[in-house]
């Protein structure tokens, strides 16, 4: 038996054959036409934008009912057919070079493709994928074929790709597909983002698994520990499953805690909050308390230009209004560096992560940042909001992003308009250097949000994304909990509120070690909720504060990992024990 292995992005287990998938991929050659059929190949390419926008159409108007999410990706594609730069610069390749319409698409848009690819924020380099697709669509056109994908399987299978694009993921056969496993993509990408929605196991970044496995063949996928199975045992694919069978009953049981009250087994409550990113309703406002991160750059990402206080207004007062008169945290603009806006031209720096970003880039562009904290501080007058700063290094950085609040504030008192004149300032801990000091920034601020994803590789030096290192990135190693746990000691004894928004909230085997360190407030992505608060749920306060400091005392993550999931088992097996009699 062969096992390879890759990124479990959506957990499951599969257990079926292999489809090697490939997505229609055009023979596409440098090729000119005669002077004097310039219209006539620039009509060709017009009706191809014409066709592919009837067929895009048909898909939104599909999912629009099921999946709304879903339908906004290829809303999106749409937007890239009429993209005004994209087709000029076609039509110029046309006009001004006789270039064949299936050339010039292919050059223009892998241009444009490759570009974004460049991008180290994983958001951003994710839409080259939709750059990709709309190509790939427009030239099938261009060649006279239909339309090939995953819509109509004979049999239930594993899908085995290279990558999958948005429009074969959102309009596969869900009753036919079991697992998922491509050579690229990973926790962010959609082939992740859909599979996770549609809770299909899948496994990404497999190298050369379309090379490596068979049509036909019967394989094993466990998308708990990113492996596949080539060529079982009987013996092994019995054993699957049956964990088949209990992961299933799991996660059934798991499903009943999603919309209960989150308690440890103590009695003792914590709190549930959210992360989002965009200003649609989420099934996910339903089952917490508070919304702990509002990422607000999805709005400057998403223009065509700087978004006016008005645009902001309008979209803070809508996240307000479908979160259910729950707490809205607003982070502002976290930008630079890593993400690039295509209307705001910044300096190339040779390590953007530690760069100019983020509450740093917002100070250095005060206009900017005070168009936004007028338009937060407005919506605030229509719901419970609190604003909070990323990347903050310094004292001296809270109390610059105060005065700007301050000064914002007092042009909106002077010009008449309401605002929640107590509204709450706080910061997003994730860098070192705030943490270690702690007790000071909690006497200048009213609450803290812990961001473990920059936490962690900044503390271990480690970027994360860089794949080569991967293994350096331990978000639970006993390092972070060390500081994590002093984080919260100070801002417990200050009476200050702090929460956890990074991804470290969500994991519920670190979920115990946080509670145990006393953090009371976790904010996740929807996808996350139910599983923390079964675990949490296992746990007295007393023994997951024993747990905490047992875990304080070990040397590396292996044996926290380790630890942990034993803890949980044993617990487990209790309770599955004291059901049967």
């Amino acid at each position: 038996m062969r096992i390879l292995k890759g990124n479990p992005v959506s957990r499951g287990i599969a257990l079926a054959k292999v489809y090697i998938y490939k997505a229609f991929k055009a023979d596409v050659h440098e090729s000119y036409f005669e002077a004097g059929q310039e219209a006539l190949k620039f009509k060709q390419f017009t009706d191809a934008l014409a066709a592919a926008e009837t067929e895009l159409d048909a898909i939104v108007a599909s999912l629009s009912v099921e999946s709304p999410e879903k339908a906004k990706i290829f809303t999106a594609h749409i937007e890239i057919l009429n993209d005004e730069e994209v087709a000029e610069e076609v039509k110029d390749m046309i006009f001004s070079s006789r270039a064949m319409p299936d050339y010039a698409v292919d050059m223009v848009f892998t241009e444009f493709a490759i570009l974004l690819e460049k991008a180290r924020d994983p958001l951003i380099a994710a839409r080259a994928a939709d750059l990709r697709d709309v190509r790939n669509r427009v030239l099938r056109i261009l060649k006279g074929e239909k339309e090939h994908n995953l819509s109509n399987l004979r049999e239930k299978v594993i899908v085995v790709a290279h990558d999958l694009l948005p429009s074969d993921t959102a309009t596969l056969d869900r009753a036919h597909v079991m697992g998922i496993v491509t050579e690229v993509g990973g926790a962010t990408s959609h082939t992740a983002i859909i599979a996770r929605s549609y809770k299909i196991p899948a496994v990404l970044g497999v190298s050369d698994a379309t090379e490596i496995m068979k049509n036909g063949e019967m394989v094993i996928l466990d998308a708990l520990k990113g492996q596949v199975m080539l060529e079982p045992e009987r013996a092994t694919i019995s054993d699957y499953e049956v964990k088949l069978e209990e992961f299933l009953k799991s996660e059934k049981l798991t499903a009943e805690y999603l919309d209960r009250i989150p308690l440890v087994a103590s009695g003792e409550r914590f709190s549930v909050g959210l992360n989002i990113g965009t200003t649609e309703p989420d099934e996910g406002f339903k089952y917490v308390d508070f919304i702990g991160l509002f990422r607000t750059e999805f709005l400057y990402m998403e223009s065509e230009h700087m978004p006016t206080e008005d645009e902001q207004f309008a979209a803070y007062r809508k996240v307000l209004a479908n979160a259910m008169g729950n707490p809205v945290t607003l982070r502002t603009l976290d930008i630079g560096g890593d993400k690039s806006l295509r209307y705001l031209v910044l300096p190339k720096e040779d390590n953007p992560f530690l760069g100019n970003r983020a509450l740093r880039l917002c100070l250095d562009m005060p206009e900017l940042f005070k168009t936004q904290l007028r338009a937060a501080l407005r919506a605030s007058a229509f719901g419970p909001m609190q604003i909070m700063f990323p990347m903050v290094g310094t004292i001296d950085d809270i109390r610059a992003a105060k005065a700007a609040v301050q000064e914002a504030k007092a042009e909106l008192l002077a010009e008449g308009i309401p605002f929640d004149e107590k509204i709450n300032i706080g910061i997003m801990i994730e860098i070192p250097s705030i943490a270690m000091i702690a007790d000071f920034a909690a006497e200048e601020t009213d609450f803290a949000s812990v961001g473990t994803n920059d936490l962690t590789q900044y503390l271990h030096a480690v970027d994360r994304m860089n794949q080569k290192i991967a293994d350096y990135y331990q978000s639970s190693s006993p390092a972070m909990f060390r500081i994590l746990g002093k984080i919260f000691e100070e801002y417990n004894d200050a009476g200050k509120p702090v929460s956890v928004c990074g991804e470290l909230a969500g994991e519920p085997l670190a979920a115990i070690v946080l509670f145990g360190l006393g953090l009371r407030k976790f904010s996740m992505n929807a996808s996350n909720i139910a599983h923390v608060k079964r675990v949490l749920s296992l746990f007295t306060l007393a023994e997951t504060e024993e747990i905490a400091e047992n875990v304080m005392n070990m040397k590396t993550q292996d044996e926290v990992e380790a630890y942990l999931k034993a803890e949980v088992a044993k617990r487990e097996q209790k309770l599955i024990a004291s059901a049967k009699k």
